[in-house]
């Protein structure tokens, strides 16, 4: 999953930004709404946390040009405001949900999370194929009954694979998905990463390479 958080207190958005990393998402942030929209102009995101109360380019403009455009992110909208007049209003402009400051991370990983299932196609809770069994919620994966241990980015990219159901994913979706926009498009990140996940997955191999297209387990 890819997030973006839009919010200008600094120390706020990274505090945001490192606790969702340690969920195994993808995040990006910005401290304005003009950066927002820059961002969401040019990458997929499945989720974005928005400050309503942005510099530059306000939140409620950010929240009615994500409607505007039919971006199927799913914005998740923070405030100072605790009137129920402004909570209203605030979904009222698109907001998918809505949380006032100060609240707690968990409930806010919770919410990312929900918002984030209903930005894609409906999955299954545990996710099996191949015989590996991939829980989200809990980060667990067990392949024919071992327990595996994977880092935060190859537990990101064994749930893309995962998720397609068979299909082929491009190394582009994968860097799209699992990595943020500091990366190197032209990295061979995605391509070591999958080294080291096959390794702790084992023999039989299981990730399948199809030359010039993607991965995919099929």
């Amino acid at each position: 999953m890819r997030v973006l958080i839009a919010e200008d207190e600094r120390m706020l958005a990274d505090s945001i930004a490192e606790g969702l990393r340690a969920e195994a998402l993808a995040v990006d942030v910005v401290y304005d709404g003009d950066a927002a929209l820059e961002y969401l102009g040019v990458n997929d995101y499945d989720v974005l946390v928005l400050d309503r109360d942005l510099p530059v380019v306000h939140g409620d403009d950010v929240c009615r040009a994500v409607v505007e455009s039919g971006a199927h992110v799913r914005v998740i909208m923070l405030t100072a405001s605790v009137t129920v007049p402004a909570r209203v209003e605030g979904l009222r402009l698109g907001a998918d949900d809505y949380l006032t400051k100060p609240f707690a991370f968990e409930e806010l990983v919770a919410r990312v999370h929900a918002l984030g299932r209903r930005a894609r196609p409906a999955a299954p809770p545990t996710l099996e194929r191949a015989g590996i069994k991939l829980d989200p919620a809990r980060r667990e994966v067990y392949r024919e009954g071992r327990y595996v241990q994977l880092a935060r980015k190859e537990f990101g990219l064994l749930t893309e694979l995962m998720r397609a159901d068979g299909e082929v994913v491009s190394a582009e979706h994968l860097l799209e998905k699992v990595w943020d926009a500091h990366t190197d498009p032209f990295t061979n990140t995605v391509r070591v990463t999958l080294m080291k996940l096959r390794r702790k997955l084992g023999d039989p191999p299981v990730i399948e390479t199809v030359p010039g297209v993607g991965y995919r387990i099929p």
